[in-house]
């Protein structure tokens, strides 16, 4: 038996933001970053929140830790609010969602938690998971449960137009790669496969122009909504090695996590196509869906114009394809192999991966990239 279920209310468009001006004679305690707490964003958010309490926490970094997630959730226990709200890119969104779930367990109530994502990647706003990094171990510890999905979620577009053209590309493979591995994941159903089939034609669709033009507020709405959709697909049906790796990259190398999903794919893809045929054929279904080859093409072919599109999306986004673009060395992945095998094959999203891979398999996937 398969479920699917949406516990986030979605306000999307041009404006949605105004939906804040509803509240009022609430205390308010939006959880942001800096930068943000003194951008012309976060002044249109106070207007809207004029006849409220509204007090800011900006101790936010990317990939907040376990010590960023306690002093949070001590502040937000002393400041007793009736509504939180994420605002800002999947750190401050995931790491509002921590905060909330763990002041449950001493005895906070809320009216309820509202995520206003800034950038289109992560999905955080629509999802049951956040991720919180232990900086010591060099780990990423993906957290879930179904009491973790906010309240309400809203989408205005209005909100990324200033993201710049280096973090689009970053945060728009992201949501390919949530799309993409909640397709082929086991747990994948009619549901969440429309929405991922969707997410992925919007991405090839409507990227490389919000990578180019930024201020295109039409383009902006399109890649939130597929940011959006991915994100539900995946709550539901989960992710799997491509996203287990990443956890790893990121934790030990600080690659920002959609150029590190990014530079994964073509590999997972080929790896997966490989050693199960189910996931060759929805890779092909992927390909065949949005015309990459021909209608009666076989698996193995669709497989390999998908990878190829993939390739020709990251050359459009300027994007680095190895690790040694990025100015990581052979020799340093090499110290951290082992552990870092280690570690994905014990990641959640592996449940609901495609294939269950060898330590000695996630070991050469990562040596691929060098």
């Amino acid at each position: 038996m398969k479920q699917f279920s949406i516990s986030t209310m979605i306000y999307s468009g041009e404006g949605s933001l105004h939906r804040l001006a509803r509240i009022k004679n609430r205390k308010v305690w939006i959880v942001c970053d800096e930068f943000l707490a003194t951008g012309e964003a976060i002044e249109r958010i106070r207007v809207l929140l004029q006849h409220n309490e509204v007090r800011l926490y900006t101790d936010i970094q990317p990939d907040p830790s376990i010590a960023t997630i306690v002093s949070g959730m001590e502040a937000l226990i002393a400041f007793t609010p009736d509504i939180v709200i994420g605002f800002g890119g999947g750190s401050a969104i995931d790491a509002a969602k921590a905060m909330v779930f763990f002041a449950a367990h001493f005895n906070v109530e809320l009216e309820r938690c509202i995520a206003i994502p800034t950038t289109s990647g992560t999905g955080s706003e629509v999802t049951s998971a956040t991720v919180i990094t232990d900086p010591v171990a060099g780990i990423k510890y993906p957290l879930f449960d179904r009491s973790i999905y906010p309240d309400e979620a809203i989408l205005d577009p209005t909100l990324t137009v200033t993201v710049p053209p280096h973090i689009t590309a970053n945060t728009g493979m992201d949501v390919l790669t949530h799309a993409i591995e909640a397709y082929v994941s086991t747990k994948a159903n009619d549901f969440t496969d429309a929405l991922a089939d969707k997410a992925i034609h919007a991405v090839f669709e409507y990227l490389p122009t919000a990578f180019k033009n930024g201020a295109c507020v039409q383009t902006r709405e399109k890649m939130h909504n597929a940011s959006c959709m991915a994100g539900i697909a995946f709550s539901q049906s989960g992710l799997g090695i491509n996203h287990a790796i990443a956890h790893q990259l990121g934790g030990k190398f600080h690659i920002a996590h959609g150029l590190a999903n990014a530079l994964l794919l073509p590999h997972v893809i080929r790896f997966n196509a490989r050693h199960d045929i189910r996931a060759r054929k929805r890779y092909a279904r992927i390909a065949k869906s949005c015309r990459f080859c021909h209608p009666d093409a076989t698996p193995e072919a669709g497989v390999n114009q998908l990878i190829h599109r993939i390739k020709l999306l990251q050359r459009e986004l300027k994007l680095a394809t190895s690790l040694r673009m990025l100015k990581i060395m052979r020799q340093d992945i090499l110290k951290q192999l082992e552990a870092m095998a280690h570690s994905a094959l014990q990641d959640s999203t592996m449940a609901t991966t495609p294939y269950q891979a060898s330590d000695k398999q996630v070991r050469q996937i990562i040596e691929a990239l060098l």
